[in-house]
């Protein structure tokens, strides 16, 4: 079984661009993955297509925590001067915001001089 489910942080804005056969949009990005049980943190290329890669194009930003379930997959193609480059990508079926929620949208502050709970 071929799985990946990652939460991390996009470190730059989503590149799109458009497949030259057939014209599909195709989305790239990074994510920032930080390992659980030790330090370090791993950059994982993304790749979506279609409707996917529309959306992440337009909804998602540098520095936004976002979740991305797919598959590995490898690819290898030489350039043209003959050499070999492989690559090792996420190719993701589904995207999610994985932020909490933004400022401004959060539990308003209690500033009549008590310490209760403003609801």
């Amino acid at each position: 079984m071929n799985k990946s489910i990652l939460i991390g942080r996009l470190t730059k804005d989503p590149e799109l661009r458009y497949g030259q056969t057939n014209n599909t949009a195709i989305c790239s990005f990074t994510l920032a993955v930080n390992r659980r049980m030790q330090e370090g943190t791993d950059f994982i290329p993304i790749v979506t297509f279609g409707k996917t890669a529309e959306f992440c194009s337009k909804h998602f930003t540098k520095g936004q925590q976002v979740a991305v379930v797919g598959k590995i997959q490898t690819r290898t193609w030489d350039d043209k001067d003959g050499k070999k480059h492989y690559a090792t990508e996420v190719i993701a079926d589904e995207v999610y915001f994985a932020d909490s929620k933004k400022a401004g949208s959060e539990m308003p502050v209690n500033d009549s001089g008590d310490d209760e709970l403003p609801f």
